[in-house]
């Protein structure tokens, strides 16, 4: 978790800054067609989503690690 959250990149995520390698981000990025992303299966638990600033919901995918790492806590 070394990178910054940045409210204006939707490649990252807004909780550790790493890339999130969202398939639709990818895919409005490079205008090339991707296979459905992992985070359309993923169920994120409001916990989870309560800890992205306020300013960064909506606006970027939370990467599968933070999310994996959310799933063991609950």
């Amino acid at each position: 978790m070394d990178a910054t959250p940045r409210p204006d990149d939707p490649s990252r995520c807004p909780l550790c800054g790493e890339s999130n390698r969202c398939a639709m981000e990818i895919e409005r990025e490079t205008g090339q067609a991707q296979p459905a992303c992992w985070c359309m299966e993923a169920d994120f638990s409001e916990d989870l989503l309560a800890r992205v600033p306020q300013g960064q919901r909506r606006m970027a995918c939370i990467c599968a690690r933070c999310a994996a790492q959310a799933a063991l806590q609950d």
